[in-house]
């Protein structure tokens, strides 16, 4: 099988995808990956990731070839009659992988009802956990990215559209790399600190950048908003259930209502605070003063006293999260 992989990771054709029955055909380019079948976009950006052994074919021996993922025919792929050597192994790499061992029919039929048993003996405890566990191992980092980028584009719905004044996107560049954050998002309503979403991304309420005098509290809400939540996407499966879990293991995408619904959660819900040990290291690691963010959070340092008298660089400082220039554009972003 992996022979197989090898000789046909090169293959690469251009199709006709459609994610959902209402939605229009698009051109994309499919290549094949590691037991994956991957549909990007023209600008490489991948669409979907389909598990081989979940590929199914709609119409057998016609061409042009139509696939789906194995329990949503909604969402199709189409390979015409140039690309006829890239349909042929799919075929055969689906068919590997899925190709069952022979059993008698009693020893497979005693197997099939223990599975079953087991299933439904800890299928309520143990099975949801056990999936998004295997799920959140496996899932490649490209998949977490789309997911981050698709869950960023819906909370415009209730955030408005992002901040994006020509001023301010440099601002925003320059923190983005200062703090390592692969996308932060300044949102003008709805947000007043920080949430965060799969793939390293973060949304940063406008509060956060207009309402403080230092940068060091606008990265505080995001460098807190990363600790609370070390892996946005567990919050996904967790909320999406079982078959949230299944369908990214099958797929490599989750769908649209799995991902609003934990924006909602997001935005609607109190920030969920990290343990101060925890938000202790995270600020050390980003190198980004403590005080500051603390003071933001309670300004009589009351409730917040164990993080100001632990908080790191009291004696030198760490280079500035922003300087003067980028700090006054960044809080103009929104415009007036």
């Amino acid at each position: 099988m992996s022979t197989a992989l090898e000789k046909f990771q090169r293959l690469e054709a251009t199709a006709l995808w459609r994610q959902t029955p209402d939605a229009q055909r698009r051109d994309v380019i499919v290549s094949l990956g590691d037991a994956t079948l991957v549909v990007k976009d023209s600008n490489d950006r991948a669409l979907a990731h389909w598990s081989l052994p979940a590929v199914r074919r709609l119409n057998p021996d016609q061409m042009p070839a139509i696939f789906f993922p194995d329990g949503d025919d909604g969402e199709t792929l189409e390979i015409g009659d140039d690309y006829v050597e890239a349909v042929e192994a799919i075929e055969k790499l689906r068919k590997a992988v899925a190709r069952p061992h022979k059993q008698s029919g009693r020893l497979r039929k005693f197997v099939l009802a223990a599975t079953a048993l087991t299933i439904a003996g800890l299928g309520v405890f143990w099975l949801p956990a056990a999936l998004a566990n295997h799920a959140l191992r496996v899932v490649p980092n490209v998949a977490r990215q789309t997911i981050g980028q698709d869950m960023q584009h819906l909370a415009t719905r209730l955030t408005g559209q992002p901040c994006r004044s020509s001023d301010g996107l440099p601002a925003v560049d320059a923190l983005q790399k200062r703090l390592k954050i692969r996308a932060i998002t300044v949102v003008p309503s709805a947000l007043r600190e920080a949430i965060a979403l799969p793939g390293n991304v973060v949304l940063l309420g406008r509060d956060a950048v207009e309402d403080f005098e230092e940068p060091d509290v606008a990265a505080g809400f995001a460098v807190a908003a990363q600790a609370a939540s070390p892996d946005p996407l567990r919050g996904v499966l967790e909320s999406g259930g079982i078959t949230a879990s299944l369908r990214l293991l099958t797929t490599g995408m989750l769908p649209e209502r799995v991902l609003m619904r934990r924006v909602e959660e997001l935005i609607s819900a109190p920030p969920t605070a990290a343990a101060d040990e925890t938000l202790i290291t995270a600020f050390e690691s980003k190198r980004v003063r403590l005080k500051p963010y603390a003071l933001a959070k309670d300004p009589s340092g009351e409730s917040t006293l164990a993080l100001i008298e632990a908080a790191p660089f009291t004696g030198q400082l760490p280079e500035p999260v922003l300087n003067d220039r980028y700090w006054v554009a960044l809080q103009g972003i929104c415009g007036s």
